[in-house]
């Protein structure tokens, strides 16, 4: 644990049922008069984005709809979201969906305000201007994206996701709703909470843990660990749901603070070789990782396994993919010889991101590599 620590979240949280009700005046408090509206194509399908714009728009915001986000953001996406933002002459960005929505919306934010190559500010405190305030509208409950300094933006040339770590990536306010989360599908439940449930595992473990993140990490493992089968099982049960949206926010908040380890580490490159979503990267990797690390830091994953009301934590894991119905890696339409040929690059780049620092256990590239490997074999 450092002896020193700096802890930051958004400035205004609004939670709970019907917290949507709070987007107008919480754009009115930031002072927006021209909103660009992040979304993606499933969130105005689903009605969400056009109630959201809506609220806005009776309040007096002038708003325009940018919903081109595709799952794991990319370069391209944060770009046209950029040209459309300026060409509106847009002060205040409100982004309305899962992590994607929220990441390219960061993106967009940041870009506006720092000229250059985004890839340039891959890492940690890179970028240099804060960017125009965004309010983020959760509708799943899994990235914590809304409470945290952190953005994933994929270079689909390169086949990477960067990860960006910065005070300018935090967003000024999060509506944290439970009821846009009723209408996720039970795999895209399944696969953010586990997502989720990683955010706090790992922010516990990681060598970067402080006492503001341990408080939060475990709340959320009690909160989403006894409550996410009945989120999937039953998508309409508002309490479980509203437990796992909130445990979720919370695994933001800990592991922004304190970073992620060695799994988002691995999950980043298997999603963008194999273009996975990052929740079932994520899924998939757990239990593997875990086993590997659990012998440096005994007692905080017994600790992680008491919360969990269990007294073997990997089996748990393995049994909470099973019970949700997130399917093993090899049953992912990953062909194996393409997988085994890409393990040294997923590799590399796992260890290059820079996250596999802060795990309890140190691993190198080679073991890594044998972990993907545990990782297939299931």
């Amino acid at each position: 644990m450092n002896p020193t620590s700096t802890f930051r979240i958004p400035s205004i949280i609004h939670y709970g049922a019907g917290s949507l009700n709070e987007l107008a005046p919480t754009a009115r408090q930031l002072g927006f008069t021209r909103i660009l509206l992040v979304t993606d194509t499933g969130m105005v399908k689903l009605g969400v984005a056009g109630q959201a714009q809506e609220l806005l728009e009776k309040a007096g915001f002038h708003v325009t709809l940018f919903d081109k986000v595709q799952p794991d953001p990319t370069l391209q996406n944060v770009e046209d979201g950029v040209v459309l933002l300026s060409a509106e002459e847009c002060d205040g960005i409100v982004a309305v969906g899962g992590g994607s929505p929220i990441d390219c919306a960061k993106g967009i934010a940041v870009s506006h305000a720092n000229p250059g190559p985004l890839p340039d500010f891959m890492g940690v405190e890179k970028i240099p201007r804060a960017g125009l305030p965004v309010i983020a509208v959760p509708t799943t409950a899994g990235t914590g994206s809304e409470a945290t300094r952190v953005m994933v933006i994929t270079d689909t040339s390169r086949d990477v996701k960067m990860m960006f770590a910065s005070r300018h990536c935090l967003c000024a306010a999060a509506i944290v709703d439970p009821t846009l989360t009723l209408s996720m599908p039970r795999l895209l439940t399944a696969v953010v909470g586990v997502d989720a449930l990683c955010h706090a595992i790992e922010a516990y473990v990681s060598k970067r843990a402080q006492p503001m993140t341990d408080l939060l990490a475990l709340s959320a493992i009690r909160l989403i660990a006894p409550n996410l089968r009945a989120a999937c099982d039953d998508g309409q049960n508002l309490q479980a749901r509203g437990a796992v949206m909130l445990g979720a926010m919370q695994a933001g908040m800990a592991f922004s603070n304190s970073s992620v380890a060695l799994v988002h580490g691995m999950a980043r490159p298997l999603g963008a070789c194999f273009h996975l979503t990052h929740g079932l990267s994520i899924a998939v990797l757990l239990p593997v990782v875990t086993e590997f690390s659990l012998p440096a830091a005994p007692e905080r994953y017994a600790q992680i396994a008491a919360e969990m009301g269990t007294t073997n934590l990997v089996s748990s894991q393995q049994a909470l993919n099973r019970d949700t119905g997130i399917p093993p890696l090899r049953e992912l339409n990953v062909a194996q010889d393409r997988y085994e040929s890409l393990i040294g690059k997923m590799s590399t780049d796992a260890l290059a991101s820079g996250s596999p620092a802060n795990n309890p256990r140190a691993a190198s590239t080679e073991e890594i590599g044998a972990l993907y490997r545990r990782a297939f074999a299931g």
